[in-house]
């Protein structure tokens, strides 16, 4: 069964119509229908193709956050090949919030690292729904470290709505893990590419998204805490967060404006999550572009270039 967001629903009893009518052609009635169910399907594309045109920030954030929309497997089991998984940040433990190892990304040895929130109740629990404890960062910096010292580009695939604020990730660390994660990002001496698929929530986004190239899925979001989270700070209010999410700028098409990312992957009509694969490729040429983009550089000015972009924003607003 598909999942449909509150203001999907006229497509949703449109397409509901339409099974209806097809169990009847399977129970083997009379009725030709065949018309009936292309017209009413006609009608559900035109009607969620009119209302992907206009979505609010707030609605952009439900789609980021949809269940079936694809997750850094997803992406890893496509684009990935011979992807190797490692495991620990050698101090405490294994976080299965961010999985981390070496593949091979179209013919180039690369580092990947990416938040995974799970797909179900069992792997959601496992992953802890994408929000990291420190270890996971330490995890992080030490795959960029790897990195670095045998010359392997990185690439981060974002998805989490924020580190994870439980009382043992802040006895272990926690805002010193980002920092020094988010640090290690910045000096890497190869390039670095990440991509926002879903939620780019807080510093536990911006500790491995911090790249030479940014970029992000049409419908994703990337703001300094959740939308929630700040209408309870701005307004000691969570149901405002409607208003939260318009005021923060959190969209896409809004940060490529304020120059924070570099280029927005095109989802299909009504969300990544209904024609995942599509996604998945698309967002691979973007990356393989992003890549091209810093090939011959050498280690200084892969420093010098991210350093620069950084710098520079807030500088034109």
């Amino acid at each position: 069964m598909r999942t449909y967001l509150d203001f999907e629903k006229p497509v949703a009893d449109l397409q509901g119509k339409v099974q209806e009518l097809r169990s009847l052609g399977d129970d083997g009635d009379a009725v030709t229908i065949n018309d009936e169910i292309s017209r009413l399907e006609a009608r559900a594309n035109q009607a969620l193709a009119e209302i992907y045109t206009k979505l609010t920030p707030w609605q952009k954030t439900q789609v980021a956050r949809h269940p079936d929309r694809p997750h850094f497997v997803d992406y890893a089991k496509q684009l990935i090949e011979d992807f190797t998984p490692l495991a620990g940040d050698r101090q405490f433990a294994e976080d299965a919030a961010i999985v981390a190892g070496l593949g091979r990304f179209r013919g180039r040895g690369i580092a990947v690292i990416g938040h995974e929130k799970g797909a179900d109740t069992e792997t959601r629990l496992k992953h802890n729904f994408g929000m990291a404890r420190p270890e996971g960062y330490r995890k992080a910096v030490r795959i960029m470290d790897m990195a670095d010292r045998f010359s392997i580009p990185v690439l981060a695939l974002v998805d989490t709505a924020g580190a994870y604020p439980g009382i043992g990730a802040e006895e272990r660390g926690q805002a010193e893990a980002i920092a020094r994660s988010t640090d290690r990002c910045l000096t890497l001496g190869v390039p670095n590419v990440a991509v926002i698929i879903g939620e780019g929530g807080s510093g536990g986004a911006v500790a491995i998204a911090t790249a030479n190239k940014v970029i992000m899925l049409e419908h994703a979001i990337y703001t300094v805490a959740s939308p929630e989270a700040s209408a309870s700070i701005l307004w000691h209010d969570s149901s405002r967060a409607q208003d939260a999410a318009t005021a923060m700028r959190i969209t896409a098409q809004d940060l490529s404006r304020f120059g924070i990312i570099d280029a927005i992957v095109q989802e299909p009509v009504g969300g990544a999550h209904r024609k995942c694969e599509d996604t998945v490729a698309a967002t691979g040429d973007a990356i393989a572009q992003a890549f091209a983009s810093l090939d011959n550089l050498t280690p200084e000015e892969v420093r010098r270039q991210r350093r620069d972009k950084y710098l520079a924003i807030g500088r034109s607003l």
